[in-house]
């Protein structure tokens, strides 16, 4: 099969999201204005490494509205004991609605930036707004740099963040999820 997206695929779902998996969720958290918000993006990453940086894009709603009105926002990691309430925050909420009190989901302060996360996320990253970039279409990816990492005690393993401790979900696209269980060591030759 080959198709061009801007003819259409005649499947019955579009198979892109699907292609490019797995994804990382980022479960962003952000504070502004009409207080805080809680939201799951499957187009999220780390694009940068000194200095840490991340990205998430989707259509400006909500969580990127309140980093920019802040300047911060959180990336949280969604565990798989967490998966059901990261899909809860997904709804379609009306603007100023609390998800982490919507979900059940608990909150705490972040160190960094004024900024909620979540309290028992394996790991949190802090981050500063950097820039906002319009894509084509409707959507818009914000970068951000990472300003500083919590890390749960309990998914550290000889000074590393074993992801087996915490089965970390990722999305396959359509309405499909997978988590990290399994993990192989390779070196890069030299």
């Amino acid at each position: 099969m080959f198709y061009r997206p801007s003819e259409g695929h005649g499947l019955p779902h579009s198979p892109f999201s699907a292609i490019v998996a797995p994804r990382p969720i980022g479960w962003i958290s952000t504070r502004a204005s009409t207080g805080d918000n809680l939201a799951p993006y499957s187009f999220f990453n780390a694009v940068g490494y000194t200095p840490p940086q991340v990205m998430f894009a989707g259509d400006y709603s909500d969580s990127m509205m309140n980093a920019v009105e802040s300047g911060v926002f959180a990336v949280n990691l969604v565990a798989e004991a967490a998966l059901d309430a990261m899909n809860a925050t997904s709804a379609a909420f009306p603007r100023g609605t609390d998800e982490f009190l919507a979900a059940g989901v608990a909150k705490a302060e972040c160190v960094a930036i004024n900024c909620p996360r979540v309290a028992d996320a394996p790991a949190t990253l802090e981050c500063r707004v950097v820039k906002l970039v319009d894509l084509l279409g409707e959507e818009r990816l914000l970068l951000g740099e990472v300003v500083g990492v919590h890390i749960r005690d309990d998914c550290l393993v000889e000074g590393r963040l074993d992801p087996r401790l915490y089965a970390p979900a990722a999305r396959l696209g359509y309405h499909d999820y997978t988590f990290v269980r399994e993990v192989i060591t390779l070196k890069r030759p030299r």
